[in-house]
Parts: C-alpha cells; sequence; structure tokens
C-alpha cells in the first residue's frame, strides 16, 4: 500500500562496521509503531537511514513509501514525498528565529509558497494546540533552550510541515518526568488518520504517555520481537 513505510532485508554499514543486519518493518499511516533496543542496536542508524544520512551505507535492502524506493532518492526528495525526522540532539542555529526557520522549511517541502500572514495564521494555531507561548517563535531555533524546549521545537515543527510518516529519534532523551508528559501531550495532539508514526526509544516510559498500536525490538541488528500493544495514560 502507498501508504506504508515498507522496510525490506535492510542492512547498513558505517565505516565498513556492519550496524544494521536485515531489518524487515512495516510502519502505516495512522498507527504509531515503537521501536525498543539497548543502546547500539541500531535504532538511530535506521532513522538515519531512512532520512538519507551521508554517513550510513546500505549495504541491501530496501525501503519503500508511496511507490518509491526511498534508498535511491535525496534527502529533500524524500522530505517532499512526506516523510520526517525529528532528531534525538537538535542542532543549535544562532541567529535564525524558530519562525523563519519554520516558515523555510515549510516552503522547501510543500508546493508552493505560503504567504507570510498565512504562516503566521497556521503557526499561532500550531503553537495554540500544542500550548506553546507565542514568544517562542521569536526565540533562535534551540539557542539557549533547555532539553524540553528543544523537543518541543521539534514537535512544533512536525505540527506545521504536517508530514505524513514521522521518525521521532529518542524524543524523550534527557527530559525530566515533567517535559515528557509535555513532549508526549504534543505529539498525542498529533496523532491521527493521516499520520503514521515510527518512535525510537529505549526507555518503557516514553510508552506510558503516547499512544502505541504496535512494539518491535530491536537487537543487534535484527528486530527480535514484535506486539501488539495499546498504551497511554490518560
Amino acid at each position: 500500500m502507498t501508504d506504508e513505510l515498507i522496510i525490506k532485508d535492510l542492512h547498513v554499514s558505517i565505516d565498513g562496521k556492519k550496524i544494521l543486519n536485515g531489518v524487515n518493518l512495516i510502519v502505516r499511516k495512522g498507527e504509531v509503531c515503537a521501536l525498543m533496543g539497548p543502546n547500539g542496536s541500531g535504532k538511530s542508524t535506521l532513522a538515519y537511514t531512512l532520512m538519507g544520512h551521508p554517513n550510513y551505507t546500505v549495504d541491501k535492502g530496501e525501503a519503500w513509501y508511496k511507490g518509491k524506493n526511498i534508498l535511491e532518492l535525496a534527502p529533500d526528495e524524500r522530505a517532499k514525498l512526506g516523510l520526517f525526522l525529528s532528531f534525538q540532539y537538535p542542532q543549535e542555529i544562532p541567529g535564525v528565529s524558530v519562525s523563519n526557520f519554520l516558515r523555510t522549511a515549510l516552503n522547501s517541502v510543500k508546493p508552493g509558497q505560503i504567504s507570510v500572514p498565512d504562516f503566521v495564521k497556521l503557526l499561532r494555531e500550531k503553537m495554540k494546540l500544542l500550548k506553546i507561548d507565542d514568544s517562542f517563535s521569536r526565540r533562535y531555533l534551540n539557542e539557549g533552550f533547555s532539553g524540553g524546549e528543544k523537543k518541543r521545537a521539534e514537535i512544533l515543527q512536525l505540527a506545521v510541515l504536517q508530514p505524513e510518516m514521522a521518525i521521532l529519534d529518542e524524543t524523550d532523551s534527557g527530559l525530566d518526568i515533567d517535559s515528557l508528559k509535555v513532549v508526549a501531550h504534543g505529539i498525542n495532539t498529533l496523532l491521527g488518520p493521516n499520520i503514521g508514526v515510527l518512535v525510537i526509544t529505549h526507555y518503557q516510559r516514553l510508552l506510558d504517555y503516547i499512544v502505541t498500536d504496535f512494539v518491535q525490538v530491536l537487537y543487534d541488528g535484527v528486530i527480535v520481537k514484535s506486539q501488539t500493544i495499546k498504551s497511554a495514560k490518560t
């Protein structure tokens, strides 16, 4: 189906070292799939490979989305196709406001150029939805942000870009429980039939707050266990 991200027998290495050893995984639109596993199991490698990071070498395998093997596409083409990656360690961009960054990103992945008034309206709607103060948009992207604020900026980017398939790489990393609840609320708010989500984590606590349909366990570069689940505290 065109609304599924289908990963087939994916083998990936970096600097000659094999990291993924035959990953098979399906992420469906309208569902949340959690990918768990210990550090070094290959979770982030999978995320970066799917988005086209140049340091990772695909030795074998395919990843199909909307009828295309995305591993053959440039990173910007993957983004335009509707893929999104939330980074574990978001970078600071001094001098570039959150608002300007988001408008540039939106115009890069969506057909046509959104006007400034329309973008401001959209941004305010999404910030209100996620319970983010308006002043947040005027700050320089991630400069001086706490860990929780950086992750909220990533979720705001997700809300504005409205991708159809989102990969969230250890969004809970470094967050205290209060920040985790805020970020999880933002993610839950954006879930629905028009987006598929792959949540990457090695903490069970995240799944206590995000509605999850499936859990896959990655170990030594291979999916070793799959389970259907429905979780999340209300």
